[in-house]
């Protein structure tokens, strides 16, 4: 069982457990949904089935059991570690784990010479308008009741996600010369995921500071960092969760308001917090990033990861589904 720290307080009587389990449910699945982003257009459908169902047994309730469970040792049932809504638990997982899957996946075909640019930007700006209306729920609905913990989450969310589109704009018009809508839809995600473990234990200031950062840090890990790396993330699955999840986890500790989470972060004196938040961190990245290897490398031996070159190049709807997009 999983339970969200903040219901130690006696929130948990105040609805269903099953109610509550399938609210948990839902950010396993959206989890490895995340991982997906990164190898788009390359792995064998078959392939995808076997590692996400082996991945969401082997990998994210490991996680979730370190920070969320009752006995997790690295949650506030253990060292303490801080992660309201799954910066930890979903995006630095999901993160990782895409990482992995695509460097042993290898390129695109085309890749740093063909335009791969979105396709419909209109349909990219509907998604990420309701990504960001639904990430309320996330954010908000972890307090797992309507309260002020709650108000003050879905506050800090909306803060810091305008604040992140704002600063991936401004550093990507500064270094590219141009703004972007990608760029701002980006930014937001960027801003979203950042502020997830921080939205139960922040103020609006820093909640602000966080978004500020995680825009421009992710914008230099989704270019300049892939580039330099050579890695094809396609939908900068790690520049923006994996990044901006490891971001958010570390300002986490830095502004977490006693006020408001009833733990004190950096700021306010608590350095141990801190070292709870790198132990977290680096245990996920560790544990996603070598099981995940392992899970590839072992379906690839029995059916294969990769999609051949014709099948690729038809589009994986076509030649394996027998449909298409227009």
């Amino acid at each position: 069982m999983f339970l969200n720290g903040m219901t130690e307080d006696g929130l948990w009587g105040t609805i269903p457990e099953s109610v509550f389990m399938m609210f948990q449910m839902t950010f396993a699945i959206i989890t490895p949904a995340l991982i997906t982003g990164a190898f788009a257009d390359r792995m064998k459908f078959s392939a995808l089935i076997w590692f996400t169902g082996l991945w969401s047994i082997l990998v994210y309730p490991v996680v979730a059991h370190w920070v969320w469970g009752s006995g997790g040792w690295v949650g506030p049932a253990g060292l303490g570690a801080l992660d309201f809504a799954g910066g930890t638990v979903v995006h630095i997982n999901s993160g990782i784990a895409g990482l992995v899957c695509a460097v042993v996946l290898g390129r695109r075909s085309g890749y740093g010479h063909e335009n791969m640019a979105p396709h419909n930007l209109t349909l990219s700006v509907i998604g990420a308008g309701m990504l960001w209306v639904g990430w309320f729920g996330f954010n908000a609905g972890s307090a797992v009741a309507a309260n002020g913990t709650a108000g003050m989450a879905m506050t800090v969310t909306q803060i810091a996600t305008a604040a992140a589109a704002i600063s991936w704009l401004l550093v990507e018009w500064g270094k590219l010369g141009k703004p972007s809508v990608l760029g701002v839809l980006s930014g937001a995600v960027a801003g979203l995921v950042a502020i997830t473990p921080a939205s139960g234990f922040v103020d609006p200031m820093g909640a602000l500071i966080i978004g500020l950062i995680a825009g421009v840090v992710c914008f230099f890990a989704s270019t300049s960092l892939k580039h330099a790396l050579g890695y094809d993330d396609a939908l900068d699955v790690f520049g923006i969760h994996g990044v901006g999840g490891i971001t958010g986890a570390l300002l986490t500790g830095v502004f977490a308001a006693e006020a408001i989470g009833g733990t004190p972060g950096v700021i306010e004196g608590n350095m141990a917090v801190m070292k709870a938040q790198i132990v977290g961190v680096l245990a996920t990245i560790v544990w996603s990033g070598a099981v995940s290897f392992v899970l590839l490398k072992v379906i690839d031996v029995f059916i294969g990861l990769r999609v051949d070159a014709e099948t690729e190049r038809d589009s994986l709807d076509l030649a394996l589904h027998g449909e298409t997009v227009q």
